[in-house]
């Protein structure tokens, strides 16, 4: 029976929780048809910041600048703030050549999360767009972003994250790829449901008087500043027309830095953000944070695992015996497709079919990682080390 459970968790938070809620959105559609504001006019636009915490990124300040100076929206009511903290290359001289940009810098680096709290701060203007300094953002993001806070009831807007293609992508490009394309999907069915679990910080927007400080030690401050709005009854709307473009991580042992901080950032998450648990007091929400984020990042990485032994040792004492002794081929050939995916991948040898398994199971070992991670990290400091990314 716990062989069939643990299955069965594996299966509903890959794949299940997908195709219950492409259902639950069709059937809520079937009653209410989806609302679909209007652009507000120019004049009708409030001021924003694009607000960029960024820690010793010389190499692409020019190009993000011209990026965000290229965004359509009226130049008067368009405020970007640079918060360089711990900065100590030359980020803030080539910052200096642009008078568009505000910048915030002190000398000591406390991580990310300092850095927003300490910045906002500074920010009077009633949205705050929060995007990372290694993203393209594409022309329109913004005007559609304010589209979507037309709903009063929406205090968040999340924005698409998109990996660059590459004319060769590694595993951990490709992976990545493959994996977002899979997430955005869901988190505009979450949306269309109720409201997005959760927004990236690739590209995410906030009404002002909705920011609370964290903690300093907090690792995933985009997760945790999104759900907090959640908490106090807004939604998280998914734009999907609003998109930060990035190239994948250099390699795995890059990529595998961000997972295991994503992971343990999860964990930590799942603590701090305990009341979410509670569908008496947050309804459809708690289903859709438990469903698409929880599992994910506590019980079901450690059932994945569990299977195959659990299988093998059903097969000898069971009575069904090929029915499992079928289920352990199959789950032995997929964990044999994600060994030579991770062989071609050291090979720098492209197949996007085996890096599918490959990425998935790398996912799920990070998972554990994360909760090792987290165990032993020191300090109250939310800095932690960059992970390089493809052609950077």
């Amino acid at each position: 029976m716990f062989f069939w459970i643990s299955l069965l968790i594996v299966f509903y938070t890959y794949i299940g929780y997908g195709i219950v809620l492409y259902i639950l959105v069709k059937i809520k559609e079937l009653f209410h048809a989806p609302n679909h504001p209007s652009a507000p006019a120019d004049e009708a636009l409030p001021h924003l910041t694009l607000f960029i915490a960024a820690y010793n990124e010389e190499d692409i300040v020019d190009e993000k600048m011209q990026n965000c100076l290229e965004l359509d929206y009226p130049s008067d009511k368009l405020h970007i703030v640079w918060v360089t903290d711990g900065s100590n290359d030359r980020t803030n001289e080539k910052l200096s050549h642009w008078p568009q940009a505000t910048v915030l810098h002190q000398p000591e680096r406390r991580g990310k999360t300092a850095a927003m709290n300490r910045g906002m701060q500074f920010i009077e203007t009633p949205i705050v767009v929060f995007t990372d300094a290694n993203t393209h953002i594409n022309k329109e993001a913004l005007r559609e972003i304010m589209t979507a806070f037309s709903d009063p009831k929406v205090g968040c807007v999340a924005g698409e994250k998109r990996i660059a293609v590459q004319d060769k992508d590694n595993a951990a490009g490709g992976g990545e790829g493959i994996y977002w394309k899979y997430e955005s999907t869901l988190k505009g069915l979450d949306s269309r449901l109720y409201s997005t679990a959760g927004a990236a910080g690739e590209l995410f927007a906030i009404r002002r008087e909705l920011f609370e400080e964290m903690p300093t030690d907090t690792l995933l401050d985009d997760f945790i500043l999104s759900l907090r709005i959640v908490m106090r009854g807004y939604k998280i709307a998914y734009c999907a027309q609003a998109y930060a473009t990035e190239s994948g991580s250099a390699d795995m042992n890059e990529e595998e830095k961000r997972k295991v901080r994503i992971a343990a950032g999860g964990l930590q998450s799942i603590k701090r953000l305990h009341p979410l648990l509670n569908p008496f007091r947050y309804g459809i929400f708690s289903f859709q944070y438990v469903s698409h984020r929880v599992l994910r990042w506590s019980l079901t990485p450690i059932l994945l695992f569990l299977l195959l032994p659990l299988n093998v040792v059903l097969i000898f004492t069971a009575d069904a015996t090929l029915v499992y002794a079928v289920m352990a081929v199959l789950q032995a050939m997929f964990y044999l497709m994600g060994i030579w995916g991770y062989y071609l991948s050291r090979k720098h040898i492209k197949n996007k079919i085996l890096f599918v398994p490959y990425y998935f199971l790398f996912m799920n070992v990070n998972v554990i990682r994360g909760f090792n991670y987290l165990r032993h990290r020191k300090g109250n400091s939310g800095a932690w080390e960059k992970a390089k990314r493809a052609g950077k």
